[in-house]
């Protein structure tokens, strides 16, 4: 990525000479006049660095520089000017210039000048990534042979740049497993972006994930960069990716093909060098079977796949993650430490978990907070939620006589679970089901179901 640097100075001559020169070295440089002009054009798109000369018509240099260093504090702003004092030097300096050069303009001297600045910026963002260690809140927790096993996988797979499928229930722990990786790889001090896919509506994936120009749309009121560029040189987490419609499907598979994309609205291609991680709860080779997933950007995603065990399939990790989850919660809300008693622990191995290690965790939270002695118990355990098998269902269905009742409950409990299956989406079950939207709202309305969007 081009680093950018904003040249603020009314004299053209000297917005030529520093343009060419730092384009030179491989800087993308846009120049302004005034100090007004500058301000904007920072609060549209912060630079990277800020050349800014003190002797400016309206709003002088040092007060432009100190509108700066409030708002984008990040931003560093080397100073110049022909009738530079040491008492203007000091005032800048005190209100938070990087350093101040003298006019005539040494060129040589400005390129090294830049170089230093935006080395040390460099350095501050990696010192801050390295002060993000793997706590707790990152480590799979547990001792169980498919735990353990994913553990092995993870150690091996973290440290190259091979792009991995991680697949598993919702609630199982695929962003953990995905934020592991990052932080055990070769690019822990760069970022780790997450796109919940599930979540931006189709008309907005696009700006969110590849960013847009100024005017591109109407809201478009300045540039702003995508995910993409937000996550390069770190990593990006594509959670649920399967609920990417299948324009925004094609789109990505392009960008992960070719490694460059363009804003919306924007005519330059952009480079990109990310590392992508991508997790589902569907099983995506039904999902290409009904043709709602592209095969193409499933064998790309595809070339590392984890998968995560459901809870009741790993019981014996539930004492353990219990106690953690106890230990955490105390801490995080100040309260003694507490114990949990064997019969607690025995409530816990029975239940079978539908809404996984994300349903234990909160579940020990509420235990946390609302158990008044130090040892959680049994009888202070809330009704834990229950998974209804579907020959329970089924039953329920045969004990009617009227073929009527049977074909209504059948009916409710089938499209109660599908709108669970798509979050509660009408359009998204409409389609799944074959059924035309405005015959499932009646369906909805008559059953009595609750419907989140459309």
């Amino acid at each position: 990525m081009y680093k950018t640097i904003l040249v603020v100075d009314d004299e053209e001559s000297i917005c030529q000479s520093l343009q060419g020169i730092l384009s030179d070295e491989g800087y993308e440089v846009r120049s302004v006049g005034s100090g007004e002009e500058a301000l904007k054009a920072v609060e549209e798109d912060p630079p990277d660095l800020v050349l800014l000369d003190i002797w400016l018509p309206g709003m002088d240099g040092l007060e432009t520089l100190k509108i700066i260093k409030t708002e984008t504090p990040q931003v560093p702003v080397i100073m110049m000017s022909g009738h530079g004092t040491i008492e203007t030097a000091v005032k800048a300096t005190k209100l938070g210039a990087f350093d101040f050069i003298e006019k005539p303009i040494s060129l040589e001297k400005v390129v090294l000048l830049v170089n230093h600045a935006l080395d040390l910026v460099r350095l501050e963002e990696e010192n801050k990534f390295l002060k993000q260690k793997v706590t707790s809140a990152f480590e799979l927790i547990g001792q169980s042979k498919t735990i353990l096993e994913l553990k092995e996988m993870i150690r091996i797979v973290a440290p190259t740049n091979a792009w991995i499928l991680i697949m598993g229930e919702n609630g199982t722990g695929k962003e953990l497993v995905a934020r592991s990786i990052h932080y055990q790889s070769k690019r822990a001090k760069r970022p780790f972006i997450e796109v919940n896919c599930a979540a931006i509506p189709e008309e907005l994936i696009e700006s969110e994930l590849f960013g847009h120009e100024k005017g591109s749309f109407t809201g478009a009121t300045g540039k702003k960069r995508g995910k993409f560029e937000l996550a390069h040189e770190g990593t990006l987490f594509l959670d649920e990716v399967a609920d990417m419609s299948l324009k925004a499907q094609a789109k990505i598979l392009r960008i992960l093909q070719e490694k460059k994309f363009e804003r919306v609205g924007g005519n330059k291609f952009i480079d990109t060098d990310v590392r992508v991680l991508a997790a589902t709860n569907k099983d995506l080779e039904k999902e290409m079977e009904a043709e709602r997933f592209r095969q193409d950007l499933y064998y790309r995603l595809n070339v590392i796949p984890l998968t995560i065990a459901p809870l009741r399939d790993r019981k014996e990790d539930i004492p353990i993650l219990a106690a953690q989850f106890v230990t955490d919660f105390c801490a995080k809300e100040g309260v003694e430490p507490k114990a949990i008693a064997s019969d607690a622990i025995e409530v816990f191995m029975e239940h079978s978990w539908p809404g996984n290690v994300r349903e234990l965790k909160n579940i020990m939270e509420r235990l946390v907070i609302m158990t008044q002695g130090d040892t959680i118990r049994a009888d202070d355990i809330p009704p834990l939620s229950k998974e209804e098998q579907p020959e329970e269902a089924m039953d329920t269905i045969f004990t009617h006589n009227s073929f009527r009742k049977a074909k209504m409950e059948f009916e409710k409990k089938f499209i109660m679970k599908k709108l669970q299956e798509n979050e509660g989406n009408i359009s998204k079950t409409a389609d799944s089901i074959g059924l035309e939207r405005s015959n499932l709202h009646r369906k909805i309305k008559t059953h009595s179901l609750e419907s989140k969007k459309e």
